[in-house]
This record gives C-alpha cells, structure tokens and sequence, in this order.
C-alpha cells in the first residue's frame, strides 16, 4: 500500500484500492448489528458519527455479549485511543490553523494513516485525505446493503466476511514490516505486550496496552531528529 507517489491523485488510487475490504467489513459490520435488533437506521447513524470499524465492532459484540451501554462505549472508545498517537505522529504534516487541522484530523484512519506514510515520521496530507475521502462512503453504504439485506451468519462464515477486518489489518502490518526494522522491532515489543498483559487483564486492555511499544518508535525519531 505504501509507494512513492504523493498527492491526491495517488490517494484516490489508494482509496480505490482498499475500498472494496472496506465495502465487505461495512456489510459485515451491518449485518450483525441488524442481527442483533439495531434495525436499519442506527448502525447507519453509528458508521457515520464513528466511522471506525474495529470500535464500531467492539461496541457491538459488547452489547451482544450482555454488557451495558457504558461498558460497550468505554470498549469503543479504548479501541479508538489509538487515534491519539496517530494523531500526534502525523500533526506536524497537516496545515492551517487549529479549525483546519482538526478538520484534516479527521482523515487519520488506519489504512489512510499507513498508506501515507512516507518514512522517517513524516506523512503524505494529500494523500491520507483522498483515500478517506474514498473509504468513507465504502464503510457507510457497506452498512447500509448489509443491514437492509441482513445476510445469515452462514453466508458470512462461507464466503469469509467474518475474516475479512483481522485480515485488513494484517495486511497493513505486513506492509509497514516490510520496509522498516524499527517498526519490526516496535511489532514484536507490541507483540510480547499484548502476550504478557493478556494474563492478567482482558483482551481488549492487553491491545490498548500493548500500544506503549509505539514509545520505542517515538524515542528513535527524538534521537535522530536530536543529531
């Protein structure tokens, strides 16, 4: 996903190229909030106003695992506190004031956020902006066919859809393996996180947790940029 074109135009490419995933996890994600009695307008509403899928499914699969409303957002929102240094890694590339930079913000999504980036901590704007700007209609009318037509858990399972989101993301850590032994480095200490706080708190704390590897990343970069 990571080339050397810059600019919208590769943006729109990158867009195009990972709207189809995007498209399958947003029927999946509507589907399964229709089977669990959401019905068609409010897992719309929800990819809207929260346009994340891996928080958008933890919310969902809290609710259906008996969990309160709080519990299921307080599991949302610690999936999307990775958005936090996300954020700060590719603030220095955004422009205009604070108005326009929160706005341009709101394009650090995964895939956008690792397909722009250019190495070295430094990230194509342009680039991040137009594949969003492609994404973001994929997820939401992904939603919408998948919670109109509701497709049995069957379906989902034969053709794979289920594993269509860890796959995504899989492939977006191979990506950014590939061309960096620092991040193989921050990769494994992330790994070895997740592994050891698994023990002793839930799976989704263990995630959250194991993000402090990103510190290793970001100590590097100080030091270079401190030569």
């Amino acid at each position: 996903m990571t080339s050397t074109e810059s600019g919208y135009a590769a943006g729109v490419r990158v867009g195009l190229g990972i709207g189809v995933p995007t498209f399958v996890m947003g029927v999946t994600f509507g589907a399964m909030a229709h089977s669990l009695g959401w019905g068609t307008l409010a897992p719309v509403i929800c990819s809207l106003a929260v346009f994340s899928g891996s928080a958008q499914f933890a919310l969902a699969t809290s609710l259906a695992g008996g969990g309160s409303v709080a519990v299921a957002v307080g599991a949302a929102a610690m999936i999307n506190a990775r958005f936090l240094p996300m954020g700060v890694a590719v603030a220095s590339d955004l422009k205009g004031g604070r108005l326009r930079r929160a706005l341009e913000g709101q394009a650090i999504v995964d895939a956008s956020w690792a397909a722009a980036h250019k190495g070295n901590g430094r990230y194509d704007r342009e680039k991040m902006i137009a594949a969003t700007l492609l994404q973001a209609p994929a997820w939401i009318l992904g939603t919408l066919l998948g919670a109109l037509t509701a497709p049995s858990s069957e379906i989902i399972h034969r053709f794979g859809l289920d594993v269509v989101f860890p796959a995504f993301f899989l492939l977006l850590l191979i990506d950014e393996l590939r061309g960096s032994v620092q991040a193989r480095w921050v990769a494994a200490t992330a790994a070895a996180l997740a592994a050891g706080l698994s023990l002793v708190v839930p799976a989704g704390l263990a995630i959250i947790g194991s993000g402090a590897a990103a510190l290793i990343g970001l100590r590097t970069r100080t030091a270079v940029a401190a030569r």
